[in-house]
């Protein structure tokens, strides 16, 4: 037993950096390259992305993009599914893992993830959400030891479900608003998630590959976007608010 308290502040630590790597493939990789078309990975980052995906959270991409393009649908009016302004901020950011459950259906699948059908490896494999989740606590069991790892994957579960709940509870109530949204920014938070945190501009240009649009604004996913970026493994769309130009003079 004594053992086992000795490694909690390991565990703490493996757990932050999981945690912080399902987070960064999150934005990239379930959020702006595939919710939004806003960046474009190689086959063999999309290939990585969606193993860590599987192993560290569980998620069927399609249903975790289905569900996020129904809120910018409807964001904070009747039909979203996580409204803090609807629902209260207290059950969006305790209950989010429900409300996302409650919300993948047949019905919203189909309509808002058609792009992404399933084919023979999510038939396979990453449509067992618990495989991936075993395999995951059970390298982490492997490599720092049975109490450490397991320590370690119940740490990560609560910190991931919490701060990403927190980028729809939050990022819907208290920051600031330079543009007309519901939705805040919050750079603390935005340090925590990746850059998920200034959602007020995310809201503004849905399908900027970049989140930071102002001095002063910091957005970490976008930094491993532009590496990827350099080394030929992604494109971009554009990475700020689209402008709409004047129509031509009549000749």
């Amino acid at each position: 037993m004594g053992a086992m308290f000795r490694s909690l502040p390991a565990a703490v630590l493996v757990s932050l950096v999981v945690t912080q790597i399902a987070i960064f493939t999150t934005t990239i990789y379930l959020h702006r390259a595939l919710a939004h078309r806003a960046v474009t990975l190689s086959p063999g980052v999309a290939r990585l992305c969606r193993i860590v995906t599987w192993t560290s959270t569980g998620i069927r991409p399609r249903q975790w993009v289905a569900v996020h393009r129904k809120h910018h649908a409807h964001t904070d009016t009747e039909g979203d599914p996580h409204s803090p302004v609807l629902l209260g901020y207290a059950k969006v950011q305790f209950g989010n893992a429900l409300l996302y459950r409650r919300a993948i259906t047949r019905e919203t699948v189909a309509r808002y993830a058609r792009d992404l059908p399933a084919d023979r490896w999510d038939r396979a494999l990453f449509d067992h959400a618990l495989l991936g989740l075993a395999i995951g606590v059970g390298g982490l069991c492997v490599l720092f030891g049975p109490w450490l790892g397991l320590a370690a994957g119940a740490l990560h579960a609560a910190s991931y479900l919490l701060l990403l709940a927190a980028v729809n509870a939050i990022g819907h109530t208290w920051g600031r608003r330079p543009s007309p949204n519901r939705a805040t920014n919050l750079q603390w938070l935005a340090w925590l998630t990746a850059g998920e945190g200034l959602h007020n501009n995310h809201h503004a240009a849905p399908t900027s590959a970049r989140l930071s649009l102002a001095a002063g604004q910091f957005d970490p996913g976008w930094w491993v976007i532009a590496a990827l970026r350099r080394l030929g493994w992604a494109q971009v769309r554009h990475t700020g608010p689209r402008v709409k130009q004047p129509a031509p003079l009549a000749a």
